[in-house]
């Protein structure tokens, strides 16, 4: 199954934040990462699996 780019820029914001956060500490765990965001930048359900999809799918550095 594909999952487009939501629209909201609360997603994107989720997003760039997540990365900054493994960039400043790659060794961070995932999990407690999309959860944090989840709740700081208030994401719906689809928002939150949007962001599950995008990390599992995201190349292995």
């Amino acid at each position: 199954m594909s999952y487009p780019m939501p629209e909201g820029e609360q997603v994107r914001r989720a997003i760039k934040w997540i990365s900054e956060q493994l960039q400043g500490n790659p060794q961070q765990k995932l999990w407690p990462l999309i959860n944090e965001a989840t709740t700081r930048f208030d994401l719906n359900p689809r928002d939150a699996e949007f962001l599950i999809h995008f990390y599992q799918k995201a190349p292995a550095k």
